[in-house]
């Protein structure tokens, strides 16, 4: 298992926040959909981060691993003109202590803002990827929400 800087970040806040969390790791898995496969857990409890470019710079788009973005409803929800899909080379200079697609949604560690959709704030818990391919954190949806303080809104589409 690989214990990056940004695992360490986010248990180290989590705990100064007085955040209860799971922690739990698995063979190496490149996608949200696979992480939840590793996981033997609902693909809708597990969340997919995605990056994106806006209007006002990047901002994270937090979504269930079975859903897709829908870029123009995003954009619309978001009140946004343009909205894209961040470039993989974009990641490391975003999240320098992560694994490259391994982001976890707390924005507000990085100074970007996050959406989530809709349906992913509906569940009692979420779980996602910490820095690392290889290790995972589980917390309670409202835990992440406090902190976070993410925008709720309607821009993914199940598979």
């Amino acid at each position: 298992m690989l214990r990056t800087d940004c695992t360490r970040k986010l248990e180290q806040y989590l705990t100064e926040e007085g955040v209860a969390f799971r922690e739990l790791t698995h063979t190496t898995a490149y996608t949200a959909q696979r992480l939840a496969e590793a996981e033997h857990i609902p693909g809708k409890a597990v969340a997919k981060v995605v990056v994106a470019q806006g209007d006002r710079g990047p901002c994270i788009l937090v979504l269930p691993a079975i859903y897709r973005v829908d870029l123009s409803r995003a954009a619309g929800a978001l009140g946004m003109k343009q909205l894209q899909l961040a470039q993989e080379r974009e990641f490391r200079e975003l999240f320098p202590d992560c694994e490259v697609g391994a982001m976890p949604p707390f924005g507000n560690l990085y100074d970007m803002p996050v959406y989530v959709d809709q349906s992913l704030a509906e569940d009692p818990e979420i779980t996602f990827a910490a820095g690392s391919h290889e290790l995972t954190l589980t917390v309670a949806y409202a835990d992440f929400a406090r902190l976070v303080r993410p925008v709720v809104a309607d821009f993914a589409r199940r598979f």
